[in-house]
């Protein structure tokens, strides 16, 4: 990293209510992309070794978990109480949950298992909002193009025009279930949802409420699922391996109850993984936004079984992570900020960006003024000012009443948003390849489905603000219902771990090492060991599974 100007210098060339200069060097888009942004480089990618996706581009430190062997082997289940169901859904966030509630309602028996307790997600995380073209100036097509164009015209373009056209009844279904979002002042019966711009959109599409929409989607979700008595849920049960039938068909999983040191089998008709990204593998050593489980389980998995993935070389940066103080580095500075007019700032008081550029464009673009010696230096950590002093000067009342969960990290990080801007840097944010899916979230495995984050294809090689809500509800409505379908078929009748002997000849056959093991289930700094979690608790086995939800 370059020199930085010293924060008490950049604070001195701050002004308040300015309107700073914009710098424009003249880089082109694909220019900056390429020197800055942490999918290129010299070390971005590693060819696959093993698996579907053999000779394909992969960012290193994904490719590690990626070629991994298991965690577990056929003694470490011997004896494991075995459960069935029509559909295992794993993953409680908003994907899940949209998916279970779907099943149930089509009578299938749901069993939803999470790692943590349900909500626990990114889902809970998403500040910005949701997108979803309702109004007059706007269309599905426009949608349909804006998201093409944002990831680079590399995505699945059924799969995008699907989600795009699903916009308006996700909206809809979301204000049954009791949703509420920000209405303009016009308050004649019904009102009007309030749309803001978000950045690579041509139209004013975002829908939210306030700057924590996806905590409020997350709560009528989950008060959702708690109501339904078709959905078991098991709080606390991450996946440690999927099931197998004897003709390669996903046949349930093996879940691990952290609570009781207990493996559990559980054989379903259908297994849909709603399992997130990998942004606590902390790939190309950046801080993350993500959520504390999100380490990549769904993908490690579902690859080991024969599940062909794609973009496993594309990962979001986030322009607007919290840099300073440390120990709160990688939180999540919504784009609702950038979108109501905050600007970024460099240490020399220049502007140097569109902040409403594509989200690649904008956190290359901070990257470059890192690198060039321009950013701002403090304590050890680097960044650039998110201007929310004038923002409020401008637009008095906006931090308290429109970016409440701004205001409040603020707060946590030691100063008053109207009167210090924020120290920001790019965070690790999103996962923008994953599991080959069809139009129902179906994988080439059968009986394999995959919702959200998990998935590859519909954001292409970079995602639009609010397109990862309509994602994993759009897809989660549907891969729910085409599981369901599954009712009328018969269990498989064998369900094992066959595919795992497969995987780990073909390791060895690759010069791989066996020692490695995955899905990690936490961060490293979790300190958890599977093998030592359960060792010690042994004796817990014995215990009856019963209801967990």
């Amino acid at each position: 990293m370059a020199a930085s100007i010293p924060y008490e210098e950049a604070c001195r060339r701050y002004q308040r209510g300015a309107t700073p200069t914009m710098r424009d060097d003249g880089t082109s888009v694909e220019a900056l992309l390429k020197a800055y942004h942490p999918d290129h480089g010299p070390n971005a990618r590693v060819a696959l070794s093993v698996g579907p996706n053999r000779g394909d581009p992969c960012q290193p430190d994904l490719a590690r978990s990626l070629q991994a062997n298991a965690l577990i082997d056929d003694v470490d289940i011997a004896g494991a109480q075995l459960v069935t169901t029509d559909v295992l859904v794993i993953g409680g966030g908003g994907g899940g949950c949209a998916a279970a509630l779907t099943a149930a309602a089509q009578g299938a028996q749901v069993i939803l298992a999470t790692k943590l307790r349900l909500g626990d997600s990114n889902t809970v995380m998403a500040e910005g909002g949701i997108q979803a073209a309702i109004g007059e100036d706007d269309s599905l097509q426009m949608h349909f193009e804006d998201t093409l164009r944002a990831g680079h015209f590399c995505a699945d373009r059924e799969l995008v025009a699907q989600m795009v056209s699903d916009g308006p009844d996700v909206i809809r279904w979301l204000i049954r279930l009791g949703m509420m979002f920000d209405q303009t002042e016009d308050r004649t019966i019904g009102g009007n949802l309030l749309r803001k711009k978000p950045g690579g959109a041509s139209a004013a599409r975002i829908l939210s409420y306030r700057d924590y929409t996806g905590l409020e989607m997350m709560r009528v979700l989950r008060e959702a699922v708690d109501l339904d008595a078709g959905v078991a849920v098991w709080n606390r049960c991450p996946v440690v391996e999927l099931l197998s039938d004897e003709r390669g068909r996903c046949a349930g999983a093996v879940i691990y109850n952290l609570e009781w040191g207990a493996f559990v089998l559980v054989r379903a008709r259908a297994v849909i993984l709603a399992t997130g990204g990998a942004g606590r593998l902390h790939l190309n050593a950046f801080p993350t936004s993500n959520h504390y489980g999100a380490t990549a389980d769904g993908l490690v998995l579902a690859y080991r079984m024969g599940a062909r993935l794609r973009e496993l070389d594309s990962f979001q940066y986030h322009p607007t992570g919290i840099a300073y103080p440390p120990h709160l580095a990688g939180g999540l500075i919504s784009e609702a900020a950038r979108s109501a007019g905050a600007k970024l700032i460099n240490g020399e008081g220049e502007r140097f960006v569109d902040e409403l550029k594509p989200r690649d464009v904008v956190a290359s673009a901070i990257l470059r003024e890192c690198a060039e010696g321009r950013g701002i230096g403090r304590d050890g950590q680097v960044g650039v000012f998110l201007d929310t002093p004038t923002l409020e000067l401008e637009s008095p009342g906006i931090l308290a009443k429109r970016l409440v969960t701004l205001t409040h990290l603020a707060h946590k990080c030691g100063h008053d948003a109207a009167q210090e801007p924020f120290l920001v840097y790019p965070t690790l944010h999103y996962q923008n390849g994953g599991l080959a899916i069809d139009k129902d979230g179906a994988t080439n495995v059968a009986g394999l489905y995959g919702v959200g984050e998990v998935t590859g294809g519909i954001h292409g090689r970079n995602r639009l603000m609010g397109n990862a809500l309509l994602d994993i509800l759009s897809m989660g409505r549907r891969a729910g219902a085409k599981a369901a379908e599954s009712v009328r078929g018969a269990l498989p009748s064998r369900a094992g771990i066959g595919h795992v002997h497969a995987w780990q000849r073909e390791l060895t056959l690759a010069g791989l090492p066996l020692h490695v093991q995955a899905p990690q289930l936490f961060p490293g700094y979790a300190h958890f060991d599977l093998r030592v979690d359960a060792g010690l608790r042994a004796g817990a086995r014995g215990r009856t599974v019963g209801s967990l939800r």
